[in-house]
């Protein structure tokens, strides 16, 4: 649709439409090189803000709440900051919220019409970065060439990210848009093969956090689509298929757990309670101290000063929110959570040409939300990412609606299949 728009516009801003896509592909393409700071995608993203203002990318009101809750959750940041002092790396930590909050509502700016070639190019360039931070997970986990663990972190994989808690969760979103498109589209070998290499990524992550995120985010993807298909002869297709995949899925922990080192880590990871989850100085400890912190501190303490005073973090987002960015941010952040929860489930059974794109975010950002319980999430560039594109199609799936609602013409090229 935007394409087409600007085709009547004139070349020149077909053409801005077109690098704004190409720049769109390549900031996905980059968004797993992540083991540096400032990373190639963080320049990317700066290019595809310029790109956004060069292509004429608008601001639909319905994206207010996303962006009024944004500014508030980042005014609470600063108004907390304020308390610790000109210290760099306190002042780096709330640069980095603001670049992400600026990322999420460009995001949705970005995907609010809902460009199908916008979108394609979106999920293409971000499958590649999976494969890319995958295959590095590879070479490091079975030492396949010299130097390899630097791709390691205490024998789980981390890839191209420091972290194995933010590798995992990273795969989730490629990893449900194949199993969805699996359902829907039916059986393609070639998204069978990216869909199994993929989960083996993620299963090598050995993230309890992005384990559960998974199991989450696939059943609400699942049962949203179940929900959404009027046909019954297409769910009954959709549960065959989706207990074809499970057992597929089975097999594959079973042919990884029969290497040694594999199994061995998945059984200790397995574990529900780990030895630095209890006791004095774990992580549930830590969450009662935290919980009189923030009774206690009204404006928060700042970035890291919680670490700083107790010695480890507290592992849960929306803690981590009011201790950071005060009552005011914390709130803020909560609230965004909630919202959009509520306005992506108002809009994912509107049947749009868009709409399994839609599903595939929402279900995503759900399971993300439930990991917030027992992670930091409010600095993972993919959670803005996901947190962007339900507010965009969801904004988008309203202005469909309400253009069938008054009889006018829905464009033909938005039902091209993506």
């Amino acid at each position: 649709m935007a394409l087409d728009a600007a085709d009547h516009a004139g070349p020149f801003a077909a053409l801005a439409q077109r690098l704004l896509n190409l720049v769109l592909f390549v900031t996905a393409l980059t968004s797993s090189i992540a083991f540096i700071e400032p990373s190639p995608h963080d320049g990317l993203m700066i290019v595809l803000v310029v790109m956004c203002v060069g292509a004429g990318v608008g601001f639909d009101r319905k994206l207010i709440p996303l962006l009024l809750l944004t500014v508030l959750w980042l005014v609470g940041g600063l108004m907390s900051l304020v308390q610790v002092g000109d210290q760099a790396k306190d002042i780096q930590y709330a640069g980095t919220s603001i670049y992400l909050g600026i990322a999420g509502v460009m995001f949705a700016c970005l995907f609010c019409d809902g460009d199908l070639r916008r979108l394609a190019m979106l999920r293409r360039g971000y499958v590649l970065a999976a494969l890319i931070a995958t295959a590095a997970g590879y070479i490091g986990f079975f030492h396949l060439l010299p130097g390899a663990d630097i791709f390691l972190d205490n024998d789980r994989v981390s890839a191209t990210f420091k972290d194995p808690n933010v590798y995992g969760p990273f795969l989730i979103f490629p990893i449900v848009w194949l199993l969805i498109s699996l359902l829907v589209r039916g059986i393609r070998l070639l998204d069978v093969a990216v869909l199994m290499i993929l989960l083996g990524g993620l299963l090598l992550s050995f993230s309890r956090g992005a384990w559960g995120h998974f199991a989450i985010s696939a059943l609400v993807g699942v049962a949203i689509v179940l929900a959404v298909t009027p046909d019954p002869r297409m769910r009954a297709r959709i549960v065959v298929l989706g207990l074809f995949g499970a057992a597929a899925m089975v097999l594959l922990v079973v042919a990884l757990a029969s290497i040694g080192s594999v199994h061995d880590m998945i059984v200790e990871r397995a574990k529900a309670i780990q030895p630095y989850d209890v006791g004095p100085g774990g992580r549930f400890w830590q969450q009662q101290l935290a919980l009189n912190a923030i009774l206690d501190n009204p404006n928060g303490l700042g970035p890291f000063e919680f670490f700083r005073i107790f010695g480890l973090q507290q592992h849960n987002v929306y803690m981590q929110g009011f201790l950071v960015y005060g009552w005011l941010g914390g709130a803020a952040y909560l609230a965004l959570v909630a919202i959009t929860l509520v306005f992506g489930l108002l809009n994912v059974a509107v049947p749009t040409p868009w709409q399994y794109y839609l599903i595939t975010a929402y279900a995503v950002f759900a399971g993300e939300a439930f990991e917030g319980l027992i992670v930091d999430t409010d600095h993972w560039r993919h959670f803005f990412l996901v947190l962007g594109m339900v507010w965009g199609l969801g904004a988008a799936t309203i202005n469909f609606r309400r253009r069938q609602a008054y009889d006018l013409d829905v464009d033909e090229d938005l039902l091209a299949p993506a």
